[in-house]
């Protein structure tokens, strides 16, 4: 079996999810993304933030129906550059407010992964992926 993949050429334009404290989760993705070279864009529209390294790719907002979103069945996964991009990742990410899902370190279901997860101050998980 080969190692997989996983570049910026994805299939999806962008992501969008929800967060009832916008500001919140914007501070806590500010911290785990950052740790990553993925910046915060800015506030758009009615009270978006973007993220992304060239364009937007990520965004938060007040879901459409004002109620807490539910994030569970559901993973969002960010490339890392390294197993130090993770690490930091992850320490950033528990540092900001959000919650340990899996400590970084090696993922025995892909040869050569090594990944962290956490859920975000609205509940969303996710992580970040390296292959070594």
């Amino acid at each position: 079996m080969t190692t997989p993949v996983i570049s910026g050429d994805g299939i999806f334009s962008h992501v969008f999810i929800g967060a009832v404290d916008v500001e919140k989760s914007a501070a806590f993705y500010d911290a785990a993304l950052g740790a990553l070279g993925i910046k915060n864009l800015g506030p758009f529209g009615n009270g978006w933030v973007l993220f992304g390294r060239d364009k937007p790719a990520f965004i938060i907002a007040r879901p459409g129906n004002g109620e807490a979103p539910s994030g569970n069945g559901m993973t969002i996964g960010f490339a890392a550059a390294s197993p130090a991009e993770v690490d930091a990742f992850h320490a950033a990410g528990l540092a900001a407010g959000g919650t340990d899902e899996g400590q970084p370190g090696p993922r025995g279901h892909l040869p050569g992964a090594y990944a962290a997860y956490l859920r975000d101050p609205a509940g969303n998980k996710i992580c970040s992926y390296t292959f070594i």
